[in-house]
């Protein structure tokens, strides 16, 4: 499905953090791999490789959580969760973030709509001197982190925070993740929940895009 800039925005967005707007780490590999002393083929490529994944598999199941799945992987290479996801994600900065996502946070404030970023990991796998660099983060409105509340999606209380933050009614919400599991828990808290696939980001900004605008 081709971007159509010509559908109008009518809804407020609301944008999972890590994989809609940051680049994930199935996608840092180079500087990863140099950064932990290990070959780039033996890094997870997660959904642009199911098939040679299978944890990834099992965590995409319900059978383990996301931190478990990073956990495993760190502990692979002998570092924790943070030190590991700082092997791809340092020297921060905005070469880390989606121009095609970034770019609808500032068309939808254009438009005069809110867009928010509602996030389980933020916190829980980066510093906070870490987002300064990040432009979008300073942008975006409001800026929901679960990782400091407890709550984390699909539980429906991370919604109803999501929500409450935004200051409008669910309906007129649409959340984009790339998670089904948590798509399916916005569309049970009454949000347009759209799936967000980092193998097709051109197809997954379309189909937001159209749910934006009402279509």
């Amino acid at each position: 499905m081709p971007h159509d800039a010509s559908l109008p925005i009518r809804r407020h967005a609301l944008f999972d953090f890590g994989g809609p707007l940051l680049l994930t780490p199935f996608e840092l590999h180079a500087p990863a791999a140099a950064e932990l002393g290990v070959p780039v083929d033996s890094l997870p490529r997660g959904p642009f490789d199911p098939d040679g994944d299978a944890r990834w598999r099992a965590w995409q199941a319900g059978e383990i959580t996301e931190r478990q799945y990073w956990a495993e992987r760190a502990a692979r290479v002998d570092r924790d969760t943070v030190a590991y996801m700082k092997a791809f994600y340092e020297p921060s900065g905005d070469h880390l973030v989606r121009a095609e996502t970034t770019a609808l946070v500032i068309e939808v404030q254009a438009a005069g709509f809110r867009a928010g970023v509602l996030t389980n990991d933020l916190s829980a796998f980066h510093p906070p001197s870490w987002r300064d660099p990040i432009t979008v983060l300073g942008q975006v409105d409001p800026l929901v982190d679960l990782s400091l509340t407890g709550h984390l999606k699909p539980d429906p209380r991370a919604y109803a925070a999501a929500i409450h933050a935004m200051g409008v009614p669910a309906d007129d919400i649409v959340f984009l993740d790339d998670q089904r599991a948590n798509v399916a828990g916005a569309a049970t808290a009454g949000l347009h929940g759209v799936f967000f696939d980092p193998t097709d980001v051109a197809g997954s900004v379309a189909r937001f895009r159209s749910v934006l605008a009402g279509a």
